[in-house]
């Protein structure tokens, strides 16, 4: 019996939960699990969706304003099991940007005790939770998200000529931090190597202004074909201020190309395999890290990053398989009971 779940989900935006998404609706091994459906609700909205699910996943934001639509998602299918995916939290969030911690706590302990299972995107992130007591060690399971990563495994070969090209992929915004990365350059004293920006966003003429029309700071705009844009560059860099899991680093593994970034939240896991700590993000830790790249170095492949990429879709779908089974059998076992 091939079970249906609806996949719960408020953000608009083209990114990384709306295209991980989009895989588990097309993923031929996911349907083996379950009939996986987008559902979508407006941010703040009070009453719950109608679902005809056998299970729901929430990919929907913790907050104090969307607290009363998923009460009332529970209170609307109380014996339909539902998880939910934490997307947005981590160690480094809270700290960068939570005045009122026990205020925060109290939240996330509210909401997620409306669910049966709480998904976190990274092992760093998924003990955080639990050291904090967000929820307890047996409602708690991670799994990394996964998108389609076939684009990004077909690309081949590297760029060629003496000079480096680092690659920014993202949202224009205070979390990716890429206004360290220009600032960065600004200091930077060896001239053979350029920053390449590919996206767009609300910190795009802030961004733009303080690369001061530096020659070596190239804004590309925004690009609906990352795999070529990666193919473009020597080195993909992550400079995020926070980041509970970060896509664009299993995304350049798979194009065989080096992931430069921070020890911090999801970031730790790439790291453990094979990404490059550059150690302190900041200004001064990216340009000493930048200095010490070498060309040849970074065009070297690497099959070890690139077949950890390749098998983040067997992962994936395991995972999720397993979860899916495990709290559908509970229920029917649950329901036999009764």
């Amino acid at each position: 019996m091939i079970h249906a779940i609806a996949h719960l989900i408020d953000d608009a935006s083209f990114g990384g939960i709306n295209r991980m998404l989009e895989y588990m609706e097309a993923s031929p091994d996911l349907a083996k699990i379950a009939d996986h459906r987008i559902v979508r609700v407006r941010r703040g909205q009070l009453t719950a969706p109608p679902l005809g699910a056998d299970l729901i996943v929430s990919h929907l934001s913790v907050n104090w304003a969307n607290l009363p639509m998923l009460t009332a998602l529970r209170a609307a299918y109380p014996t339909t099991p539902i998880i939910h995916v934490e997307h947005s939290y981590s160690e480094r969030f809270v700290a960068l940007h939570v005045e009122k911690r026990d205020r925060f706590t109290a939240l996330l302990r509210t909401a997620y005790a409306l669910f049966d299972e709480v998904v976190a995107v990274s092992e760093t992130q998924g003990a955080w939770m639990l050291r904090r007591g967000f929820c307890p060690e047996g409602g708690l399971k991670v799994i990394e998200p996964c998108v389609e990563l076939a684009p990004f495994l077909a690309v081949e070969g590297h760029r060629e000529g003496p000079d480096i090209v680092i690659g920014a992929i993202g949202r224009f915004d205070l979390q990716k931090g890429f206004d360290i990365l220009i600032d960065a350059f600004q200091v930077l004293e060896r001239t053979d190597v350029e920053l390449h920006l590919y996206g767009d966003g609300p910190d795009l003429n802030d961004l733009k202004a303080r690369a001061k029309n530096n020659p070596k700071i190239v804004f590309k705009g925004y690009t609906s074909d990352v795999p070529e844009a990666m193919a473009a560059c020597d080195a993909i860099a992550l400079p995020s201020r926070w980041e509970p899991y970060g896509l664009v680093a299993i995304e350049a593994m798979a194009a065989d190309r080096p992931v430069l970034c921070p020890r911090h939240d999801g970031l730790v896991g790439h790291i453990a395999a094979g990404a490059r700590d550059i150690g302190e993000n900041s200004v001064t830790g990216w340009a000493a890290a930048i200095e010490r790249l070498h060309v040849e170095e970074l065009r070297e492949p690497n099959a070890k990053t690139r077949t950890h990429a390749a098998e983040a879709g067997e992962r994936f779908a395991k995972a999720w398989g397993s979860l899916v089974g495990r709290v559908l059998s509970k229920e029917d076992k649950e329901a036999g009971a009764a």
